[in-house]
């Protein structure tokens, strides 16, 4: 129970978060959403399994968390059978939808939650519960162009219209980071509200180490790992210093560090951002989390888009562009070049400022609760 302005008791809202099993970033940025409902004074329970659950608990031990099986996509070794192997995945995909829609409506019965915070998972919509749809794909790029395009928006839109309102962690105007993906031409009929930029790191004007680079590995396999063994070659004719972190927090195994190179499987926020904050470049995936964290503390990165994901190849092209970033295609990456390539950019980062668009929709929804 918690005490109202008025003084009398209420009971404190209790809400499952749910982020998607599809790399780990659909996890990192409900650190941000997590934090903002607990200074709310709210019962948060969060569901998933995997390295999500993994990452999640790390961050938030004391909170209760439910089994949720995931989507569990494959990819492809290459990036032309990507798209045969995701469509080969549909029906599976489809099902587990169904599954978790089924699962939501069981535990809300053994649970009582009050509210439902989603991140792109399509099944977690409920008819008397009110449930948050959160993506910064309103958009979906695909490599056979705009007529499959508008296929894959009218599919997406028919699960988004499902929840009562949609959360876009983007920022509202022109000056926005994922451009046609957050804000497309046609809008779902649910309200759209943006949250400015999740990211669970804070600015702390950190000291950059001249020549110190960390790469940041996630993603779905195999492609981590052929990333990963590519980079492993490379950095080790690095002059400098370099932290890698190799996106596996459950992952037992370890690679052997140096006095100049360091191998993490796993780095809590706080480690990470201070390893972000003292680099020199940080390399890694155009991942729209790890993006968004990048804008946050306006580092100059080199981005790897996954081969084959149009999202990320899209994310890396507009980010060049604005000269937000650096981008690099992975068969084409070699780090001395690259580096030097890069030196050349002239980076340009999105002004900072009072991104306080997350806590006004939070209490926008939670007054709506109430």
């Amino acid at each position: 129970m918690t005490e109202g302005k008025d003084g009398k008791l209420r009971r404190k809202f209790r809400i499952l978060v749910a982020p998607l099993d599809w790399g780990l970033g659909h996890a990192t940025r409900c650190v941000p959403i997590i934090k903002e409902l607990l200074g709310n004074d709210c019962d948060v329970w969060l569901a998933g399994e995997g390295l999500q659950e993994v990452l999640l608990r790390s961050e938030f031990s004391h909170l209760p968390f439910l089994h949720l099986t995931g989507y569990n996509i494959k990819y492809s070794r290459t990036s032309e059978g990507l798209l045969l192997k995701l469509l080969l995945q549909m029906p599976r995909i489809i099902s587990s939808i169904k599954a978790e829609h089924r699962w939501l409506k069981r535990t809300i019965k053994a649970h009582g939650f009050d509210a439902v915070i989603s991140d792109n998972r399509f099944g977690l919509y409920h008819s008397h519960v009110p449930s948050i749809f959160i993506t910064h794909q309103l958009s979906i790029k695909s490599p056979l162009g705009k007529w499959n395009e508008g296929i894959l928006q009218k599919w997406n839109y028919n699960y988004i219209n499902r929840f009562k309102e949609c959360w876009v962690p983007d920022f509202a105007g022109e000056n926005n980071l994922a451009e046609e993906l957050s804000h497309p031409m046609t809008m779902p009929y649910v309200p759209v509200k943006y949250v400015d930029i999740l990211s669970r790191f804070e600015k702390k004007e950190e000291r950059e180490i001249k020549d110190r680079l960390v790469f940041i590995l996630s993603g779905p396999e195999p492609q981590r790992t052929i990333l990963e063994n590519k980079i492993i070659n490379e950095v080790s004719h690095y002059p400098g210093t370099a932290t890698i972190v190799r996106g596996l927090p459950s992952t037992q195994s370890v690679i052997p560090s140096t006095g100049m190179i360091k191998f993490y499987n796993h780095l809590s926020a706080k480690e990470l951002n201070e390893e972000i904050e003292k680099a020199d470049w940080v390399i890694s995936r155009s991942g729209y989390s790890t993006i968004m964290d990048l804008a946050k503390l306006q580092k100059k990165s080199i981005l790897i888009p996954t081969p084959g994901q149009t999202e990320q190849e899209y994310l890396a092209k507009e980010l060049w562009q604005k000269k937000i970033a650096f981008s690099i295609e992975q068969k084409e990456f070699s780090l001395s070049p690259v580096l030097e390539q890069a030196k050349k950019f002239n980076y340009r980062f999105p002004a900072t400022g009072n991104w306080n668009g997350l806590h006004a929709v939070v209490k926008s929804f939670l007054d709506s609760l109430r």
